[in-house]
């Protein structure tokens, strides 16, 4: 899809909504490269590293010879986020900077505090963790702490299906991954998610949808800054993203939910119980 650019993809499933204000001032014509995504994040202002450096996205280079010429470390000791030409997986990395900037920082600066202090180059669990969800993850949020155990128990059809109103009112649901963006340009029954759950106060669900972005992005930095956090891609609980109401047609059937191959029933030890963060908003 990259021999051609519209912006045509923001408004064809609720599952872009986080992206559309970075989105929105995308080109009409032309594909937005470094220089214009570079324009787009000063104008933002407030997407910076861990160093408080501020972030800018440049041509990638060949492989690098030097530590601090790696991906990670090139963004975290300069603040330079690394793309390859048309290529909508390193676009959407983009976009999550702009959108979700605080927890995008944080991650970065884990793997290059992982990266520093490895002993060899094998990629640590806690690596593993970090990029799984950088690249598939989702945020979900309620008001309810009864709907997020469904999640963390694999209670499908009872959540999406049986308490839809419920999850509708009291559970908010935001793609992070920049690969789950990329797949969402053609979903497929299968497409999973890795998701972090968080317990938020009644009055979030009254914010508008920025504003609950960006509240949501410095709950998730917070949960993923703690070290206790991400020590292994299990701590993800798995959602099935074509599941949430209003992200896919075919689920406004009940028997959508009976694909027990694609809504699964739950695994030993599956995500943690306390994976939970509280909001003053």
């Amino acid at each position: 899809m990259a021999d051609y650019w519209n912006t045509d993809w923001l408004n064809r499933s609720a599952m872009f909504a986080p992206l559309r204000a970075a989105g929105s001032n995308l080109p009409q014509i032309g594909w937005p490269d470094p220089e214009t995504l570079n324009a787009l994040v000063h104008e933002a202002g407030r997407v910076v590293n861990a160093q408080g450096l501020r972030v800018r996205f440049v041509a990638q280079t060949e492989k690098p010879r030097e530590f601090k010429d790696g991906f990670e470390p090139r963004a975290f000791l300069r603040g330079e986020v690394q793309m390859r030409p048309l290529d909508w997986h390193d676009l959407f990395n983009a976009l999550a900077w702009m959108t979700f900037p605080t927890t995008k920082a944080v991650i970065n600066a884990r793997h290059y505090e992982s990266l520093s202090a490895a002993q060899s180059g094998n990629r640590t669990p806690v690596r593993d963790a970090l990029t799984l969800f950088d690249e598939e993850g989702v945020v979900v949020v309620s008001s309810d702490a009864g709907l997020l155990e469904l999640v963390r128990e694999f209670r499908w059809k009872e959540l999406f299906w049986k308490r839809r109103e419920e999850a509708r009112e009291r559970m908010r649901f935001m793609l992070f991954g920049h690969a789950l963006y990329h797949k969402a340009l053609d979903p497929f029954i299968g497409m999973t998610g890795k998701a972090v759950l968080l317990n938020v106060s009644g009055e979030f669900m009254h914010l508008d949808l920025n504003a609950q972005v960006a509240q949501a992005d410095r709950l998730v930095a917070a949960y993923m800054w703690d070290r206790t956090r991400m020590s292994h891609g299990r701590e993800l609980s798995p959602l099935p993203v074509l599941g949430v109401p209003g992200w896919w047609k075919e689920n406004e059937q009940e028997s959508f939910y009976d694909n027990t191959d694609y809504f699964r029933a739950g695994r030993a030890g599956s995500g943690t119980p306390d994976q939970a963060a509280s909001s003053s908003v």
